[in-house]
């Protein structure tokens, strides 16, 4: 090898030598022509070996016709295999659409003289021949109507066990015809059948079998007629409860999806057959149908419209079937796509059939005689388990994309029920018991109550005590929801909210495409999962770009529930001071047509029958009030002894800033005291914590601790209110005539009266007015009355006053 190397350096270093002399130039042009007449003969020869098929044109359609009626068909493709090649010679001359027409007319009479034989191969699941046919077929350009043959074939059974079932519109059982969910069992169980038999045979004739398994089942679905959207369809519109039957169609179809697409993973591992043809291995994939591009074109469209809305930026990638990138599973999951979207409405339309259904199973206004609040109770359980079963219902059908709709239906649930709750609350017919208490009837026996009166009271605590139930329901069910929704946001945290790529168990990644792209993957859906997803608002690296920030401490997810059963909880407390405050209204109902406000002589001037020097001599002393003021104020003395027998029912410390006339910052304080004190001292009393102080305050905050004296303090403080209120507002006014010792009579009782409550820790703005309007003199009325005329401002208050004394109509002597 030394030897050679440094001979070969030798004959270089002459080689060198010999072309820096003048000679070179010549040297290089010689070779330079030498090129030029090798290149002119290779394309001498290429065009005439072109020219020499070229040649074979005029006698192609004879040796064609001759091949196929020997029935060479292998020698007709291979002889129009060529022909097609040389068409190029014939581009952009008159000569080249006479030979393409020729060409396209031998082809098809090839694929005449085939196609009997091809079926009947296919039917006979002869894999050789049906492998042979399909290289011919690949040799004429012909790829795409050999599938079309195999397809339609294959799928013929399948398409006839579809379009000649009866279907009932119904899941119903009684019906003589299967509904579609039975139906679709036993369709995609033979679907399956199909595909597992067809794997083996389209390995052994396709090149691509994985994509031809994969076009066999969308051709198939897109050729059911009826369409599988229109048999949804059918469904859909029966009733109410149609949304279980799509959904029992949906998980079917999802168990299918799976089944199938692991069939599609083992037939991308699978070995294919070695091509028996150059051109078959190289030859590509046929394109799909033209029903197949016309709804991927559809899905395209779709997609676009609403990746331009709220989710722009969101990344679909194409799903990993297998590492197939097919999107076979599309046309599958397109038909409940629709109804996936509207699933709000038709989740809501459920519950609302499923709650008629509990109200006429238990109506509680139409039983007067049973216990109205443990039919609520009861009431309330099946409502909440119906709501329940919506959790399951939106993760099975939407795999979380549903949530709002979900949230909206249960919270138009529970409010329609609290709204028949409203009804019974309003009923002012007879009561649940009349039963009362051994306390009651004992120590209480003094009072003015009467046992409708007791019957009344222990109703509507009975009832409180029921909406207090509903709260700890509603309470239980949105920390389920919370825990679904925390699930879903997990779900999409985990896939770097790339949500068209999510992992979800029980799906292929086509349905996770469709969903993604849908109009259920919007801006408000991510703020409720944001909202929920304390972990994700903490991190702002993990945080979803399309989603806003939202305190999930701010507000309840079902504000339209909470508010309603604040509002009914508020009429009952209302209806049950009615029942504790029913002695003294009832004092009260005469006391506006009392004879003693148009007395004419002043109680405090000098008597009858007494001389002018007695009478000047005789002290002013303050007037008595009135037997009806006295009874009332004595009502209201004893209520601290009607709390007393409850003390031990915490039924009254339930949503106390919805009492009638509670100030919701003296709550505040008495909360803030309450959370103030140690542990040690903290009476042991389970407190349910108010609805409004609830969707205010953060879920960590704890629950305010009352003692029963501070609950009755409460209490007390609002009846006293109420009273004052109704006769403020009902009573008084209805006083026609006020002379001045009625007056005179009228300030002391108020004065009476307001002592009474202040004892009560009740203080009125509107009694202490009545009080000092009715103590004015005739002159300083009517000086006022004219002041505020001209001012064109006056108190209620005043105005009756005025009207009662007549100071607007006459100056006072």
């Amino acid at each position: 090898m030394r030897g050679s190397a440094l001979a070969l350096q030798t004959a270089l270093d002459g080689v060198a030598k010999r072309t820096d002399n003048p000679l070179s130039t010549e040297i290089s042009q010689a070779l330079d022509r030498l090129h030029s007449l090798d290149t002119i003969k290779q394309n001498m020869l290429k065009a005439r070996d072109v020219l020499g098929e070229a040649a074979s044109w005029s006698t192609l359609e004879g040796e064609v016709a001759s091949l196929l009626s020997e029935q060479s068909y292998e020698k007709a493709a291979e002889k129009l295999s060529e022909a097609s090649r040389s068409m190029v010679v014939f581009q952009n001359t008159p000569d080249y659409e006479p030979r393409r027409t020729l060409m396209v007319s031998l082809q098809n009479q090839l694929e005449a003289s085939l196609s009997s034989a091809l079926i009947a191969a296919i039917n006979s699941h002869d894999v050789a021949v049906c492998k042979n046919y399909y290289n011919i077929f690949c040799n004429i350009q012909r790829d795409s109507e050999f599938r079309t043959y195999y397809y339609g074939s294959r799928r013929s059974s399948l398409v006839t066990l579809w379009q000649h079932t009866p279907l009932s519109p119904s899941s119903s059982t009684e019906e003589s015809t299967p509904s579609l969910s039975s139906f679709l069992t036993t369709f995609f169980a033979e679907f399956l059948s199909k595909i597992n038999s067809e794997k083996s045979s389209i390995v052994a004739i396709f090149p691509d079998p994985q994509f031809t398994l994969a076009t066999f089942i969308t051709s198939t679905l897109t050729s059911l007629q009826p369409t599988f959207s229109e048999r949804l369809s059918a469904v859909a519109h029966n009733s109410p409860s149609s949304l279980l039957e799509i959904i029992a169609c949906f998980k079917i179809t999802e168990q299918f999806a799976v089944a199938a697409d692991k069939i599609l993973e083992r037939t991308e591992s699978s070995t294919l057959v070695p091509s028996s043809s150059p051109g078959e291995a190289t030859s590509p994939p046929s394109k799909p149908p033209a029903n197949r591009r016309a709804n991927r074109s559809s899905m395209s469209r779709r997609m676009s419209v609403h990746l331009n809305g709220p989710n722009v930026g969101l990344s679909i990638k194409p799903p990993h079937l297998g590492g197939s990138g097919l999107d076979w599973d599309h046309d599958l999951f397109e038909p409940f796509l629709e109804y996936q979207t509207e699933y709000g409405n038709l989740e809501q339309q459920l519950l609302e059939s499923s709650l008629q259904e509990v109200s006429k199973s238990r109506d509680v206004r139409e039983d007067v005689s049973s216990d109205r609040a443990r039919a609520l109770r009861e009431q309330s359980v099946e409502v909440f388990s119906v709501a329940e079963e919506g959790l399951g219902r939106v993760t099975a059908f939407t795999h979380g994309y549903g949530i709002l709709g979900l949230i909206r239906a249960v919270d138009q649930l529970v409010q329609n029920f609290i709204a028949q709750t409203r009804n019974v609350v309003s009923d002012p017919s007879a009561s649940s018991s009349k039963t009362i208490s051994s306390s009651a009837s004992g120590d209480l026996a003094d009072l003015d109550y009467t046992l409708d009166d007791w019957s009344n009271i222990q109703m509507w605590l009975h009832l409180l005590g029921a909406f207090r139930t509903i709260l700890d329901r509603l309470d239980a069910f949105e920390v389920k929801l919370q825990a679904t929704i925390l699930q879903f946001s997990s779900m999409f945290r985990t896939a770097g909210y790339d949500y068209g790529n999510v992992y979800i168990p029980g799906t292929t990644s086509g349905e996770v495409q469709l969903l993604a792209a849908s109009t259920l993957n919007s801006a408000e859906f991510h703020d409720i999962l944001q909202a929920v997803d304390s972990e994700t608002r903490q991190d702002p690296v993990e945080r979803s770009p399309y989603a806003r920030v939202v305190d999930p401490a701010s507000k309840s997810l079902l504000v339209q529930s909470r508010n309603a059963l604040a509002s009914v909880t508020s009429l009952c407390q209302t209806s049950l001071q009615d029942a504790m405050l029913s002695p003294l209204r009832n004092h009260l109902l005469y006391y506006a047509s009392s004879s003693v406000w148009s007395t004419q002589n002043d109680p405090k001037g000098p008597r009858a029958g007494a001389s002018a020097t007695s009478a000047t001599q005789l002290p002013s002393f303050s007037l008595s009030p009135t037997e009806t003021m006295q009874r009332v104020a004595e009502g209201l003395l004893n209520l601290p002894r009607l709390f007393e027998v409850y003390a031990d029912d915490d039924v009254l410390s339930f949503s106390l800033n919805t009492l009638p006339f509670v100030d919701n910052e003296y709550l505040q304080s008495l909360s803030e005291r309450a959370s103030d004190s140690s542990p040690e001292t903290r009476p042991m009393h389970n407190r349910r914590q108010s609805i409004a102080m609830k969707s205010q305050m953060p879920a960590a905050s704890p629950v305010p601790e009352f003692t029963p004296e501070v609950i009755a303090s409460v209490w007390l403080s609002s009846l006293g209110l109420s009273l004052l209120s109704h006769l403020t507002s009902a009573v008084l006014p209805n006083i026609r005539t006020l002379t001045p010792a009625g007056a005179a009579q009228l300030s002391s009782d108020l004065e009476y009266l307001s002592n009474i409550v202040g004892a009560l820790n009740v203080r009125s703005e509107e009694l202490s007015r009545w009080k000092e309007y009715a103590s004015l003199s005739d002159e300083d009325g009517w000086r006022q009355a004219m002041d505020s005329s001209a001012s064109q401002t006056s108190t209620f208050e005043f105005t009756q006053i005025a009207r009662m004394r007549g100071w607007a109509a006459r100056r006072p002597t």
